[in-house]
């Protein structure tokens, strides 16, 4: 089979982005035009972290394009823990700010768990806050992490079934690994999560229907790895020179996979795209 022949097994996350960023100007109009409310997205950044700015400015970009107004906030790497947290409560008592990004990482003196915990729950985009992180793990779904989000809306529109599946997150951090098998489990999937403490992870990702790899190993996962027809969400990214790697070797695990998404235009697209709905939300609930 040829390359070309492979196109129909990619999941797209430019094209879905663009259909949900469709959706929240959609939102942002009926919002505006309804209630006189334009959303607002406050964006705290902490130092000078080259990688962090470039986010920043995608996330940007993308509210430019739906309708939402932006404002940062930059502050000195050595910005001091009582001086972030002072700025968070200001932007919590601002009625024209109605989600807050908190931008990780935070330079390393100071505390992200507790500038995250000092975000409104109500005002959480990133869905970070353990207030919005219990109500996922009772199946209260609201503002949660934008990445697991994206990839569960992907799974919907590629008509993927989920419940009965047996499904391995690679990975277990609080913004992608942990929220991710709770939304499995919420929609009654087996789930199992691997780690750097695992043993034997081919033995794990090869009986996946559904394999959701976030660990920043490149080319961690191998066509041998994965079972014909699994259903693969890569979101890993490794940059090495100029070139940008995901967690799976993707021109030969695709040869494999129904679907799989590439790195990059796969999984990151559809998380910011997944970042305006939250905004939205936010600022339908908070006006």
């Amino acid at each position: 089979m040829s390359a070309e022949g492979y196109e129909s097994r990619i999941i797209d996350g430019k094209i879905l982005a663009k259909q949900i960023e469709d959706e929240v100007g959609s939102g942002i109009e009926d919002l505006e035009s309804g209630r006189g409310v334009t959303p607002g997205l406050a964006t705290v950044l902490v130092g000078d972290d080259p990688a962090s700015r470039m986010y920043v400015r995608l996330k940007h970009r993308a509210c430019e394009r739906v309708g939402i107004r932006a404002e940062d906030h930059f502050l000195p790497a050595e910005t001091s823990q009582e001086d972030l947290l002072s700025l968070i409560d200001t932007l919590n008592k601002n009625k024209d700010v109605h989600a807050i990004l908190l931008q990780l990482p935070l330079p390393k003196h100071l505390s992200p768990q507790e500038a995250m915990e000092a975000i409104a729950p109500e005002k959480d985009a990133d869905g970070f806050h353990p207030y919005n992180m219990g109500k996922l793990m009772i199946g209260d779904e609201g503002l949660v992490p934008c990445t697991p989000h994206g990839i569960i809306r992907a799974l919907e529109e590629y008509d993927v079934p989920v419940k009965g599946k047996n499904v391995v997150v690679v990975g277990h951090s609080n913004v992608v690994g942990k929220p991710m098998a709770a939304m499995f489990l919420n929609r009654n999937a087996t789930v199992s999560i691997c780690h750097v403490f695992t043993d034997d992870l081919k033995k794990y990702t090869l009986g996946a229907d559904i394999l959701v790899v976030a660990a920043g190993v490149k080319h961690l996962i191998k066509a041998d790895m994965v079972k014909e027809g699994a259903v693969i969400f890569d979101v890993g990214i490794t940059q090495e020179k100029d070139r940008i790697y995901g967690d799976v070797d993707f021109e030969n695990v695709i040869k494999k996979a129904a679907l799989v998404t590439p790195v990059p235009g796969g999984v990151g697209p559809v998380t910011v795209a997944m970042l305006m709905k939250h905004v939205l939300r936010c600022a339908e609930k908070n006006f």
